[in-house]
């Protein structure tokens, strides 16, 4: 399968590919001195480039097709998964995955949008995009952790909740609505990390939380940059000036007081490396629900109301 290569990312690939090739004949002293010039030039292009990303560079980060999705982090940061199917009223949505799980020593349900990597599995998952049952599913998972007081852990990567007829008829509003009611009461530790894409109440249905968690090349926003520019533009061409106004990334967000803590990638993003992603991500949710779990449940419903309270407030 061909690699993706993002417009920014060519200068980059570029280099690495002519270094692979020269790679080949490194006995000779002369092209093994090349090769470590282009090893020096590729290391202080990628800081260069990655540190400069725009924001809607940042989205397509966010996008990559290479990127870890919920099942990938799943298997790498988790024992003994144990996925749950079914909302026990209409089907099994395929676009949110859940279950019991084993997080170093802690016992958690673990919850998160699911993606698909080619056309077949794509349509599998719907893209990830969740109809009601999904939301609902989620929604069995988290009173089941609650009645044996486990932890919630919820990877968002979702471009939206589905926006489809036969969604509206089962009441994707009304499912979306109930999950932000009942997380914002949830008597557990709710941890939500952003590891994708973050579009709209399709990830709010499922990212109340007491800890807001965001990767560093992940987007988290109440409309995609694309919808954003059709609604205001009437055209799709500007969606790079949508980015910027939305001021959708990771710090962006973290000023704001939307998202507690920022997760670093490696460089080039989390599918350049996805064990190093694994494991902040891994650590990140450990190092939180260790501090979590000292907070009595009536201090932590005041403080997590209170944090959400918080948000959008001004002064006139």
């Amino acid at each position: 399968m061909a690699k993706t290569v993002l417009e920014f990312e060519k200068p980059i690939i570029e280099l690495e590919q002519k270094m692979e090739e020269m790679r080949r004949y490194a006995d000779n002293p002369d092209i093994a001195l090349e090769i470590a010039k282009i090893e020096k030039r590729v290391s202080q292009l990628q800081i260069t480039v990655y540190a400069g990303l725009t924001r809607w560079q940042k989205v397509q980060l966010a996008r990559h097709p290479d990127r870890p999705y919920t099942l990938d982090y799943i298997a790498m940061i988790t024992k003994d998964f144990i996925e749950l199917h079914g909302d026990r009223h209409y089907r099994d949505d395929k676009a949110i995955v859940g279950g019991l799980a084993t997080i170093e020593d802690r016992k958690v349900m673990l919850i998160g949008h699911q993606k698909g990597r080619d056309t077949k599995s794509n349509v599998y998952r719907n893209f990830g995009m969740p109809n009601p049952e999904g939301y609902r599913k989620a929604l069995r998972l988290m009173k089941l952790a609650e009645k044996f007081r486990l932890p919630v852990v919820t990877l968002l990567d979702t471009p939206g909740a589905y926006p489809g007829l036969e969604a509206e008829e089962r009441g994707q509003a009304e499912a979306i609505a109930r999950n932000l009611l009942e997380m914002s009461r949830l008597r557990v530790p709710i941890v939500v990390a952003i590891i994708g894409e973050g579009a709209s109440g399709g990830a709010l249905g499922i990212g109340v939380g007491d800890r807001i968690l965001m990767m560093e090349n992940s987007w988290y926003s109440v409309i995609s940059p694309e919808s954003c520019s059709s609604i205001l533009w009437r055209s799709w061409d500007y969606k790079e000036q949508a980015a910027e106004a939305l001021q959708l990334t990771a710090p962006d967000l973290k000023k704001q007081g939307i998202i507690d803590e920022i997760m670093p990638e490696p460089l080039g993003g989390a599918h350049r490396n996805p064990e190093q992603a694994a494991r902040v991500l891994k650590d990140t949710i450990v190092q939180e629900l260790k501090q979590l779990a000292k907070i009595k449940p009536e201090k932590l419903l005041e403080r997590r109301i209170e944090k959400f309270s918080a948000m959008g407030v001004w002064v006139g």
